[in-house]
């Protein structure tokens, strides 16, 4: 990745067409970091440093990158760490990190990008960094998109933060995705998005983010459609826009509002390789709210905790172990083989796996090898490893 993704520009509001709402919104979100922002933020850093430690081994130099286009102003009013802080100050604690990460920060507002580059020069140890942090003052748009487009990056991951819409694309997404390991998560507002769709003074930003001729043709269909069947169409058009560009794995976490009765948003993560997408999933199922036998929801939903019996009324563990029992009928694979064939487009990760076949093995349902009398116990629980054999009758 070069990290030179044109000069400063210290131009202001000149280049800020923002909305009023949009101006006002900033502001005041910056003032204490919510806890859904810091839900997102935390999974977008364990992601970053889990996926860090696969890609460096196997980069070419041994380069690393991290970019953030919305990037604020580096710390919330209470002091609280924003994304690029948190994850510069862990680089510095990290010698291998040290040396390797390449960072680009960039924010449209140039009193955010002046607080960002301060608060970035008073992190203890910033100056041990190889890789000088470089922030910019640029309106996400065509010019950023081109000048990607032409870059040949290393391993990076890119996070794409509007407020709302303005500035992304399939196009931005895809001129990062192209290059080899690099992965993008994006935040996807939905309330805007569900309004921008009919709304005809931004039919250029949707035909941008969906497609033109997939947003043509999602308009007509949404009208009939009740709310819940609304958010799934939109969600389904956009993951299958992604996958047509070439980001085969699509993983969307869902963000409720206080109340828990409608989405706000979605973080989509987009990776081109089935490993970047398992790590992801582990990530955010850690971070889910509520959910049923152990499987995560993917959403953080702030009234999961007071309606604890909506999710003890849905069985999604029992439901994958009549699917391995089916799916998998007269076949012979490891614990492994049986987790990486089924478990992309699911909500199950590889723990789910692991206790669903010990659930058929205690019902004699499969064969292990070797067998639960021969395997060790942890924690009074069978383990299931990884190379476990299983026969399907």
């Amino acid at each position: 990745m070069h990290c030179h993704a044109g000069r400063r520009v210290r131009s202001g509001v000149s280049l800020i067409h923002q909305k009023t709402w949009e101006g006002a919104v900033s502001k005041s979100f910056f003032d204490e970091q919510q806890e859904q922002s810091e839900i997102k933020a935390s999974i977008v850093t364990n992601y970053f440093w889990a996926w860090a430690k696969v890609i460096m081994p196997r980069a070419r130099d041994g380069r690393i990158g991290y970019i953030d286009l919305f990037a604020g102003p580096g710390r919330y009013k209470d002091g609280a760490s924003s994304t690029p802080l948190m994850i510069l100050e862990r680089a510095v604690g990290d010698e291998k990190m040290r040396n390797r990460l390449v960072t680009l920060f960039n924010d449209k507002d140039a009193g955010h990008a002046n607080s960002l580059e301060s608060a970035i020069g008073l992190i203890p140890g910033v100056n041990t960094l190889a890789h000088k942090p470089q922030v910019n003052n640029q309106e996400v748009g065509e010019e950023i998109v081109k000048m990607f487009e032409q870059t040949n990056f290393i391993p990076t991951l890119c996070f794409v933060d509007p407020w709302g819409y303005k500035g992304l694309s399939l196009r931005l997404i895809n001129s990062v995705l192209k290059d080899w390991a690099c992965e993008c998560v994006f935040f996807f507002n939905y309330n805007r998005i569900n309004m921008g769709l009919s709304n005809p003074f931004v039919v250029e930003h949707m035909n941008a983010l969906f497609g033109e001729e997939r947003a043509a043709a999602l308009r007509p269909r949404l009208a009939g459609l009740s709310a819940g069947d609304r958010e799934l169409a939109i969600v389904e058009e956009l993951a299958k826009a992604l996958i047509e560009m070439g980001g085969k794995y699509v993983l969307p976490f869902t963000f409720m509002n206080k109340n828990g009765t409608r989405t706000t948003h979605h973080l989509v993560f987009v990776s081109k390789h089935v490993l970047g997408y398992t790590i992801m999933k582990e990530i955010m199922a850690g971070e889910s709210s509520g959910g049923s036998q152990g499987v995560a929801t993917f959403r953080y939903n702030p009234a999961d905790d007071r309606f604890p019996l909506l999710f003890s009324l849905t069985r999604p563990l029992d439901d994958l172990v009549g699917r391995l029992a089916s799916d998998f009928s007269g076949q012979q694979l490891t614990m492994a083989q049986v987790f990486e064939r089924h478990h992309v487009g699911t909500p199950y990760i590889k723990r789910n796996y692991k206790e669903a076949l010990r659930r058929l093995e205690a019902k004699g349902l499969v064969q292990a090898s070797p067998t639960a009398a021969d395997r060790p116990s942890r924690k009074g629980e069978v383990t299931f490893a990884d190379d476990v054999l299983v026969k399907f009758p």
